[in-house]
């Protein structure tokens, strides 16, 4: 089902703010519904999608009463991993799918050209993290596919990645969205909310800036955050989302914290609470799209109708710095005073001592040398594992999990293997720069390494070497970067500010006179990559220049 042009949501939102409804669940729960409804399968909610559908609608056309612009599926649980738990696995394409179509069907018998209505696929985190190596990458991204897969058949309008703990949660989620609407031939808005604790901080230590950081390099329609303790425990978060976000702000709260009572959540914020509260956010923060989540009822959703329906969201001059992360920290790639210093003793080929711990399969060693780069002041730390006789994909398994809970500067990954360097990318939350990609071949590797790039949100140090092997001089270096620009950025819809050009050098001890102005035309080459690329970066091994010489 194709969305008509004049109800297209990313048209509307340029024209107000966008309200979505609120809590599903706790809708669900004022119903008299038995053992029978649920099939048997009693706390599964999304089964009603199936078995109750008429209450499902009941619920959507509620909301949509109350004055909301969006509703969201049904289908918060409804993905493999989750459904598992009640043996329903092999029915999570047709939940998704019945339930988007619910939504669609409620959605247009509301909508009209003044006030077009729409459904948001709802994605749910699942039980089981992958930060926390509680499932793997892979495990989970499948069950997301096939989730996506059965929204945008049934009929959605933008897919809702919500109350998300983990970033590699997230990036499972957005390769899978992404993957199901590259076969569909479907392009749908996504966005991303998560849910953060009173310091701002999502369950694995993520603060809000690490997050924009970290998915920066994806085309996310909107980034924000709901449920979590209420309105209040939003502020600071928000505060940092309006400063430094490029995306359209999102907040979904719920209605006040929760208490437990006589077995269940109470929430205490009334309707002209959360609308005051949600009032704020969008005047104070730009908040675009807003609604809630846990507690909040139809007349928490009118009251919020009636008190944002037609404000527009405070201008938003925010100033977003491109870089890299890890799950703790973002790191700019652009500092005062420069340079970016990126590490070199977690790297085979460049510290024995790491070697030999890797031979030694002592990976807690390995970690000590990164956390001791880390307490002396570098930004990034550069990792490369290829060792002969050792598989490579295998030690990224092993060692990149610990990289992504216990060090805090992000990571450099440093590998021509490109399955190797696939499980690395499917081992770390946090935005990773690839190292690196050249011309020798033509560009057949380079594209399958910005394939992954792209599908995983990192940024790229772009090498100058071409099928005649290493650029001499600055002219030579800025013609092959040309070439590499355009493949990356031209052919491939890469963003400027995640390329490294890297001009390489010579040592000035080779002997050979041709490599004895190596040093001046590689400044040279700086200069002009920088003339030319303003909105790219710059690296080089400086040390290069010396190797081989006395100290």
């Amino acid at each position: 089902m194709s969305r008509k042009k004049e109800n297209n949501i990313e048209k509307r939102v340029k024209e107000k703010v966008i309200i979505f409804d609120g809590a599903m669940g706790t809708s669900l729960q004022k119903y008299d519904l038995t053992p029978d409804d649920f099939l048997g399968k009693e706390g599964c909610y999304e089964i009603l999608n199936l078995s109750r559908p008429e209450v499902v609608s009941e619920v959507h056309a509620s909301f949509l009463q109350a004055g909301c612009e969006i509703i969201e599926t049904n289908t918060f649980g409804a993905n493999r991993a989750v459904l598992e738990e009640y043996g329903l696995k092999d029915k999570a394409y047709e939940i998704n799918l019945a339930a988007a179509g619910l939504a669609r069907e409620v959605a247009s018998s509301f909508s009209t050209p003044d006030r077009p209505r729409f459904v948001s696929g709802s994605i749910g985190p699942g039980k089981k993290l992958p930060g926390l190596g509680q499932i793997s990458f892979d495990q989970l991204k499948d069950s997301y596919y096939e989730q996506a897969a059965g929204l945008i058949d049934g009929g959605v309008d933008l897919l809702q990645v919500e109350t998300a703990q983990d970033l590699l949660q997230i990036k499972a989620a957005l390769v899978a969205i992404f993957k199901a609407q590259k076969e569909k031939r479907k392009k749908l808005p996504v966005m991303v909310t998560v849910t953060v604790d009173s310091s701002g901080r999502m369950l694995l230590g993520t603060d809000m800036l690490t997050l924009i950081t970290a998915l920066s390099s994806f085309p996310l329609f909107s980034l924000g955050l709901n449920c979590g303790d209420g309105p209040q425990a939003m502020v600071e978060a928000l505060r940092t989302l309006k400063k430094n976000s490029p995306f359209l702000i999102s907040a979904l709260p719920n209605a006040g914290r929760p208490a437990l009572r006589d077995g269940k959540y109470i929430y205490d914020l009334s309707p002209e609470g959360l609308a005051t509260e949600i009032k704020r956010f969008v005047e104070a923060f730009g908040v675009s799209l807003v609604g809630g989540c846990c507690g909040t009822t139809p007349e928490h959703l009118k009251a919020v109708v009636r008190e944002v329906d037609n404000l527009d969201p405070a201008r938003r001059n925010y100033r977003f710095s491109p870089g890299c992360a890890s799950t703790f920290r973002a790191q700019p790639f652009r500092l005062k005073p420069r340079p970016l210093i990126i590490a070199e003793r977690t790297n085979v080929n460049g510290s024995q001592a790491f070697r030999q711990l890797l031979l030694k399969e002592d990976f807690e060693g390995m970690m000590e040398i990164a956390r001791e780069q880390q307490k002396e002041g570098a930004h990034l730390t550069d990792v490369a594992l290829a060792t002969p006789g050792r598989e490579e994909a295998a030690d990224w398994k092993i060692f990149m999990p610990k990289l992504n809970l216990q060090l805090e500067i992000p990571v450099m990954v440093d590998s021509s293997n490109t399955s190797a360097l696939e499980v690395a990318l499917k081992n770390y939350g946090g935005k990773v720069i690839i190292n690196s990609i050249n011309l020798e071949d033509g560009g057949v590797r380079a594209q399958e390494i910005i394939d992954m790039a792209r599908e995983f949100g990192a940024a790229i140090v772009a090498q100058t070497i071409d099928e005649k092997g290493l650029s001499r001089t600055a002219e030579e270096k800025l013609r092959v970067a040309s070439r590499l620009y355009d493949l990356l950025v031209n052919k491939n819809n890469f963003k400027p500010s995640d390329i490294f050009f890297e001009p390489l050098t010579f040592s000035l001890a080779s002997g050979d006179r041709h490599y004895a102005d190596t040093g001046r035309q590689t400044l040279t080459a700086i200069r002009l990559l920088k003339e030319k690329f303003p909105k790219s970066q710059t690296i080089l091994g400086i040390s290069n220049v010396s190797y081989g010489l006395s100290a």
